[in-house]
């Protein structure tokens, strides 16, 4: 894989040697179920038909946020297909290629951690990485998900952001939170600024989930922290130039569209009054999240194994052949 173009663009040589060992894995495990988390690249797709070959049924997870031009050909192989939200159905449908595909909305279980996380833990991290020692920290902090832009692009965003800060109301102070195919030293002219709001950036081990739940607001272009951050409730800035691709969460009334630094400073200023309540159905429609996706995705690989005609089977099934399982496309009060 590190001698090809990644799982994106695998050499032809990355391919039939992945081949190779999936089937190799595969007769020898005779696994129910094959899980994926992207079967939309090469390898995902290959991974998905060698467990077609084998017997196995195939669940893909969404891992990311959807958009029609999110992918330059869209199609999803496997045979369950578990997506956030309710406005991804219809693109799993679309993109679904498997005869007997069926798309559940199940939320995301990589969100179950965020149920676990302390406010006031991660408050204390972010008022100490601006305000070392004896230092005052700022009464307002934003976090700010970056994508892994180039350097031009990145600086655009920037100005945006630190530009609306300082016009805003209140004392506010700015946190990166980079990419994780981003270094730190990408931010090194934004922190050694003069003038402006505090800047600080977080430790790559940290991220942006390890900080945001006591954040007073989150800006992100399209990182899917946005919707974490809506999860639990804190407001959230789409920021970027028109046109620019985002995660669509403003049309939910689950964030604010900034393309300009007065748009930044005027939705900051009016945080003053505290956060707006957000209808649940709001959420379901981007995530419908409950902290126990990973449980709800478990179960529909249990029962597929134990409902279909090969039940009696000591490993697999046909996956045609399996019932619903329990609270699939439900709603969860």
């Amino acid at each position: 894989m590190e001698t090809s173009g990644g799982c994106t663009q695998p050499s032809w040589r990355t391919v039939v040697r992945a081949e190779s060992w999936l089937d190799d894995i595969l007769s020898t495990t005779r696994p129910h179920t094959v899980l994926l988390s992207n079967d939309t690249s090469p390898l995902g797709v290959l991974a998905a038909h060698a467990a077609e070959r084998h017997g196995a049924n195939s669940v893909h997870v969404q891992h990311g946020a959807w958009t029609p031009e999110s992918v330059a050909w869209p199609a999803l192989h496997s045979r369950d297909i578990i997506v956030m939200g309710e406005r991804d159905l219809a693109l799993g449908r679309g993109w679904a290629r498997h005869p007997a595909a069926e798309v559940h909305v199940l939320g995301q279980p990589r969100f179950d951690v965020l149920t676990s996380l302390s406010r006031q833990t991660q408050r204390r991290y972010l008022e100490n990485l601006l305000a070392p020692g004896d230092r005052r920290a700022p009464t307002r902090i934003a976090v700010w998900a970056c994508q892994p832009f180039n350097p031009d692009h990145l600086k655009s965003h920037a100005d945006l952001l630190l530009d609306g800060l300082a016009e805003a109301d209140g004392d506010w102070g700015l946190v990166i939170a980079p990419h994780p195919a981003q270094g730190a030293d990408a931010f090194t002219a934004l922190v050694k600024r003069d003038a402006g709001p505090p800047i600080a950036v977080v430790d790559p081990r940290v991220g942006a989930r390890g900080c945001l739940a006591g954040a007073d607001v989150l800006a992100s272009a399209y990182s899917t922290c946005g919707i974490e951050a809506a999860l639990l409730g804190i407001p959230v800035l789409e920021i970027g130039p028109t046109g620019e691709r985002t995660l669509g969460l403003t049309s939910h009334g689950l964030a604010t569209r900034c393309e300009a630094a007065g748009e930044v400073a005027e939705a900051l200023s009016g945080l003053r009054a505290g956060p707006a309540p957000i209808p649940r159905a709001a959420l379901d429609a981007v995530c419908r999240w409950r902290g126990d996706s990973a449980t709800r995705i478990a179960r529909l690989i249990t029962d597929r194994a134990t409902s279909g005609p090969r039940a009696d089977d000591s490993t697999h099934h046909h996956p045609g052949a399996a019932a619903s399982p329990k609270d699939e496309g439900a709603s969860v009060r």
